[in-house]
């Protein structure tokens, strides 16, 4: 029994911790969240999701007094074989704020058909059946 609360404690810790695209772009359509990339800038300028903050690992030491603290930040990455954004959360958590991961990352937002931005350009890619239920 001890190994069944002890995974059911690690399963509420991710519930808590990670949320998916979907959750996410709802949480930001109603202002109670912002989406962070922490990608270098190279990959911000590639693309990026809409209305995302950018703070690269390069700008952590003087970026952090430029984040919200009424909302809660959603940290992404590349996608799920990226762990940048885990590293960030780590330290926006150790600085106090609110802070949750993006499961998925940048790619399973664009794989979803939410808005990303490009040269200023936002952009709505067909959703892939294969990631998401949303019409």
């Amino acid at each position: 029994m001890a190994d069944i609360a002890a995974r059911l404690a690690f399963v509420d810790a991710r519930l808590a911790y990670e949320i998916d695209v979907v959750a996410a772009s709802r949480a930001v359509a109603a202002g109670s969240a912002v989406l962070v990339d922490t990608r270098r800038q190279e990959s911000w300028d590639h693309g990026h999701i809409a209305g995302a903050l950018h703070l690269p690992a390069s700008a952590l030491a003087t970026g952090l007094d430029d984040l919200p603290r009424d909302r809660t930040l959603i940290v992404y990455g590349w996608g799920p074989g990226c762990n940048g954004a885990t590293a960030t959360a780590r330290i926006l958590l150790a600085a106090g704020l609110d802070t949750r991961e993006l499961l998925g990352g940048y790619e399973y937002w664009v794989r979803n058909g939410f808005a990303t931005e490009s040269g200023g350009v936002i952009a709505h890619r067909t959703p892939d059946p294969l990631v998401t239920a949303e019409p």
